[in-house]
């Protein structure tokens, strides 16, 4: 008799998937507003252009049914991870054109665009290639996986980029060259690895109909918008994360901007330690505390304090502002700000995955997290032109205020006392 050939185990590619997944979400995010700032683009142009680069992000659930529906995720892993890797290599080479704003924002724009189709790859296959014992044990690794990944860009990156702009005597646009082409190379390996490594499950086909008609775009959509109080849910969604959305961009910009503009006028190999190392590791400690919390008490007990340890340290942004404390006390701030982000985004995280159960869960789950991309997108356009009209202190305030609509909207949502 032959032996069936065993899987690989998912500890062999849990880590390196969600690492691949958040590294390119951090880039376009987090990364390239400071590569912009360094390169002498004002806040408004940045904040403007990288909130409208979380674009695929939120349409992603309009083509989610393709992914569902055509060849299998796997493959459309392998595919979109190296197309991965030519957007940073062109977006490395892009630094170097004397027009090198509009030119890297459009390699951007499509490199969001391949990371947003991974995003639903990805997370559709962990739903196929896992069991749901094995989807519950893994969920805690796979965001901290994630963070690694936020670890790697707003830490590493950043670090890189400002150690090469010194020793390359302040020449920018090489600097980040440099450290764009090095992710880029470090895609390639991944894409490889993943072709040998990933296993193939049953059930990782095109989603068919009764008919064995590929599912219509529009039955996965309608059936997300027949959820139960679904008007609640995406008022959820929206707002929860909208006091961040002031935050998510300028924040960063805020630590390297000069103290004349009103910023703390950090280097961007400083900017890459406190954000990326002190920052993310505390990231990382919350979300493992999160859900240890949910587990053991339930998500409806644990929801409304998560979101208050998420928008409450936002007060420290506030007090950087008017005070300008010294560099340990950035490290200090920071890292609890990012503490009790990773807790509140946990509780987000959990929810999303409670409401996107069932059949189409991976459209479903695009869906609710194109909605979230959403939250993000439209108050973060404009947070460049009001901090501007406001200042840094007032601007911090006036994000401080707009976290409330999403804490009272917990009120309002469909939850079970036993979710976890």
């Amino acid at each position: 008799m032959s032996k069936t050939p065993s899987r690989p185990s998912p500890w062999t590619y849990i880590s390196t998937l969600y690492f691949a997944q958040g590294v390119p979400n951090t880039i376009v995010t987090a990364v390239a507003p400071i590569l912009y700032k360094r390169l002498a683009i004002s806040n408004e142009q940045i904040t403007f252009w990288i909130s409208f680069l979380r674009l695929p992000w939120v349409l992603k659930m309009f083509w989610a049914p393709l992914i569902d529906t055509n060849s299998t995720k796997r493959t459309w892993i392998l595919i979109t991870q190296f197309a991965m890797f030519a957007c940073l290599a062109l977006a490395a080479l892009s630094l170097q054109l004397p027009n090198f704003f509009p030119i890297s924002l459009f390699i951007f724009a499509v490199a969001a665009f391949v990371s947003a189709t991974c995003d639903i790859a990805t997370d559709g296959f962990y739903m196929l290639a896992l069991d749901s014992q094995q989807q519950a044990f893994f969920v805690g690794f796979r965001s901290l996986f994630f963070r690694i990944a936020i670890l790697f860009g707003s830490g590493f990156l950043l670090y890189l980029a400002g150690t090469l702009e010194k020793s390359l005597n302040n020449n920018i646009q090489g600097a980040w060259t440099i450290t764009l082409g090095f992710t880029a190379i470090l895609f390639i390996l991944i894409s490889i690895y993943h072709r040998f490594i990933l296993p193939k499950p049953p059930s990782d086909i095109p989603n068919k109909s009764e008919t064995n008609d590929a599912v219509p775009f529009w039955l996965a959509i309608k059936s997300f918008f027949q959820k139960e109080k679904i008007g609640a849910i995406l008022a959820f969604i929206l707002l929860y994360r909208l006091g961040e959305a002031m935050f998510v961009t300028l924040a960063p910009i805020f630590l390297v901007d000069t103290i004349q503009a009103g910023g703390l006028g950090l280097s961007t190999d400083t900017v890459g330690i406190v954000n990326g190392t002190f920052g993310v590791i505390s990231l990382i400690l919350g979300g493992i505390l999160g859900g240890i919390l949910v587990s053991d008490f339930g998500l409806k007990k644990c929801l409304l304090p998560m979101a208050l340890a998420m928008n409450l340290p936002n007060l420290f942004y506030v007090y950087m502002a008017y005070i300008k404390p010294t560099l340990a006390l950035v490290y200090l701030l920071v890292s609890l700000e990012q503490f009790g982000y990773g807790l509140g985004f946990t509780g987000f995280t959990v929810y999303l995955l409670y409401i996107c159960q069932g059949e189409y869960k991976t459209s479903h789950y695009a869906i609710a997290t194109g909605f979230m991309a959403l939250g993000l997108l439209l108050p973060g356009a404009v947070s460049g032109a009001i901090q501007k009209q406001l200042g840094y202190p007032l601007f911090f305030i006036f994000g401080l205020l707009l976290t409330i609509p999403g804490m009272i909207s917990i009120f309002f949502i469909p939850l079970q006392d036993n979710v976890k």
